[in-house]
């Protein structure tokens, strides 16, 4: 695909991985809608960047925004869908481990309204996580909700064909979901990759590239692609 010209829309857009695909878009030559629940808390966007405000659990909303935008080519939904839940599941509040698929069932919505009004030479991106196949301790309600949407992909991909969906899997990323700031932020970086085969937080730009060939390549569908500094492969 060339980007030039196309219109995309980047759901969770305006921050971390999402704000750094919706910049790449934009320098490449696309039209950017970036939608959040809340765009009014969104930092300096530049010029070519659209705002959106949307609540992607909320199926009705979610079925009127797509429908109010008409035709897309590029869509990409890196949010988080609200609170996550970790710990031991055996110890964890079950209503806390059920929060955190509300990240799935936004994905589902956005691709159940959403992929209707892609052409058919277009192409969706979602973002799972690297617990999805290697978690860590504490990490059971990550690997659940990052392994049904890597799977939820790779089912879907076969019914929208020829449009093409993809999941790129983020390991640690330096994003501002961290509040943590100065030497405890480093420090936290440090102690939580320093089993990778690339000791340091990923940037949101090393994602964003990822999602960017996942676009950019007609020639794959319903695969993941990790961006993990190699956590996958650490012993």
């Amino acid at each position: 695909m060339d980007i030039a010209g196309k219109k995309a829309i980047v759901i969770g857009g305006t921050s971390g991985i999402g704000l750094a695909a919706s910049l790449m878009l934009v320098e490449k030559g696309a039209e950017v809608v970036a939608v959040s629940r809340e765009p009014s808390k969104a930092g300096d966007i530049p010029d070519g960047i659209r705002l959106a405000a949307l609540d992607t659990r909320d199926g009705a909303a979610v079925e009127a925004f797509f429908k109010a935008e008409g035709d897309i080519d590029i869509l990409v939904n890196s949010a988080t869908g609200g609170s996550r839940a970790f710990g031991p599941f055996m110890e964890m509040d079950i209503k806390g481990f059920q929060g955190s698929f509300d990240k799935l069932w936004g994905y589902a919505n956005v691709v159940r309204y959403g992929a209707s009004h892609v052409r058919d030479n277009g192409s969706i991106v979602l973002v799972s996580g690297s617990p999805a196949r290697k978690p860590k301790p504490g990490q059971i309600a990550l690997s659940a909700v990052g392994g049904a949407v890597e799977a939820f992909t790779r089912a879907i991909a076969a019914e929208i064909a020829p449009k093409r969906v993809n999941v790129v899997s983020p390991g640690i990323i330096d994003t501002p979901m961290v509040a943590l700031s100065g030497d405890e932020r480093s420090k936290h970086y440090q102690n939580v990759t320093k089993t990778h085969l690339i000791d340091r937080a990923g940037l949101p730009a090393e994602v964003a590239s990822a999602i960017i060939f996942a676009i950019e390549n007609d020639f794959i569908t319903g695969t993941t692609i990790d961006v993990d500094g190699g956590w996958l492969v650490a012993q």
